[in-house]
């Protein structure tokens, strides 16, 4: 039975559940009000504190050049707000469609991948020179090539067009988190593994470094360094700027690459663009670089067990689980995460409480290490059969501390303030220094809150 006691208040995580890819569907249609409020309601009698939700940009501004089209989107936010629901919002700046658990295809707008057809380069591209059409090099961040516009400025103003019209949901406290898409799936990562060019797990990836604009990077970068010899291989300032002053938490998203881990090279991360080794952190970083912009932390894979996955593929979610959050507390940011696959087995929903408190709960107020957040991946039919939402419900409670819902986040110190100007940037060197390898925070064999328990 849930309790309300102040000192197990503060153990208290909130979940958010996210809500399917298509809920506003490609002609930016919000298609079933009245079948998704039933669901919702059945989320919030369940104790979730709010759901999450994919802001597309290829919907958005569909049109063309800033003719931003936010009809849909107020409709659904105000369908959650009725609810009694906090929402998280993603700047989704990708494509939909292609990635893992992707059975819907949103593409970025037709305005943009007009202006591939004549410049291939505006893509991620790899060596065979294969280009890759979920989300804009990072190459062509500072590039004003899109009408006049560079791609950082897109983001810019789209960020500052959703600010604008969401503004009463923002003011009333609806809107607690804004994750800021950084890449594919929304991560922050290189598009390494795309399905749809062929990948299957557990493959290692391609490097993405081959479009014009990386390629002349990389030369400035070794002539600077030196080595003008040096061949290839065979950031969030904005959205702080656009949402200052807001009460609203920003986050981005940390992709959760187990794969070949346990290898000494950790192959498939580094094609990601995660410069992980084992005598070298590439997680804490940045952490170290969100601090500044006083951003959360969300990764994902928190799930996943290493029994679980196949030997040839020398997974190990658990220890990555692990090195990351623990790189993110050192660093005394919050971090929150998300399974990677639906799952709807104690054994999951175990894990994911572990490392939520992976030190277990404090009778007598704050855990000593505990995640901000997490989010459950995703909504569905599935989910709501009835022997899975049982188990589910048990697991909200268990995140919860065996707490009673709390509608006043003050009350386990998640108050949302207004967002602070970033700080100062932080020297390279500084950054650098956060690369020398630390052991992860010890975890405890199990949960001490199991919902089987």
């Amino acid at each position: 039975m849930a309790t309300s006691d102040s000192n197990m208040l503060l153990n208290y995580v909130p979940v958010y559940v996210m809500l399917p890819l298509g809920v506003v569907n490609v002609d930016n249609v919000f298609e079933d009000p009245d079948g998704l409020k039933e669901q919702l309601l059945q989320l919030r009698a369940a104790g979730v504190d709010g759901v999450m939700v994919d802001v597309w940009w290829g919907i958005i501004e569909l049109k063309g050049p800033k003719q931003y089209d936010w009809r849909a989107y107020r409709s659904l936010f105000q369908l959650v707000q009725e609810c009694g629901l906090t929402l998280q919002a993603i700047m989704s700046f990708h494509q939909c469609g292609g990635n893992v658990g992707d059975i819907v295809n949103i593409p970025i707008p037709q305005w943009v991948l007009d202006i591939g057809e004549s410049n291939h380069d505006i893509f991620y591209t790899n060596r065979s020179g294969t280009r890759n059409k979920e989300y804009l090099t990072v190459g062509v961040d500072n590039e004003p090539i899109f009408h006049g516009r560079t791609a950082i400025k897109i983001y810019s103003d789209y960020m500052k067009s959703f600010r604008e019209n969401m503004s009463d949901f923002l003011e009333s406290g609806l809107i607690i988190d804004i994750e800021v898409g950084l890449g594919p799936a929304g991560e922050l990562r290189y598009p390494s593994y795309p399905q749809s060019q062929g990948w299957e797990f557990p493959g290692i990836g391609e490097f993405q470094c081959y479009d014009k604009y990386l390629k002349a990077d990389f030369k400035a970068a070794v002539a600077r360094a030196g080595h003008p010899e040096w061949e290839l291989p065979d950031d969030a300032d904005e959205a702080n700027k656009a949402f200052l002053g807001c009460k609203v938490k920003l986050a981005i998203k940390v992709s959760g690459i187990h794969w070949w881990y346990k290898v000494e090279n950790h192959a498939a991360e580094l094609t990601a663009g995660y410069y992980n080794l084992n005598d070298r952190d590439g997680y804490r970083p940045i952490a170290r670089m969100l601090s500044r912009h006083h951003a959360i932390l969300n990764f994902t894979c928190l799930e996943m067990r290493d029994s679980e996955q196949p030997s040839d593929a020398k997974s190990g979610p658990q220890e990555l689980v692990q090195q990351v959050l623990s790189g993110g507390w050192r660093e005394d940011i919050r971090v929150a995460g998300e399974n990677a696959l639906p799952r709807y087995d104690a054994t999951a929903y175990n894990q994911i409480i572990l490392n939520a408190r992976p030190q277990g709960v404090n009778n007598n107020g704050p855990p000593k290490l505990s995640m901000f957040g997490v989010t459950y991946l995703r909504l569905s039919d599935d989910l709501l059969q009835k022997s899975n939402f049982n188990i589910f419900k048990k697991f909200v409670l268990k995140m919860h501390a065996d707490q009673d819902y709390c509608a006043n986040p003050q009350k386990y110190n998640h108050a949302i303030t207004p967002l602070k100007p970033s700080a100062p940037k932080i020297p390279i060197e500084v950054l650098l220094e956060a690369t020398k390898p630390t052991l992860p925070f010890p975890w405890l064999p199990e949960t001490d809150m199991k919902v089987d328990g």
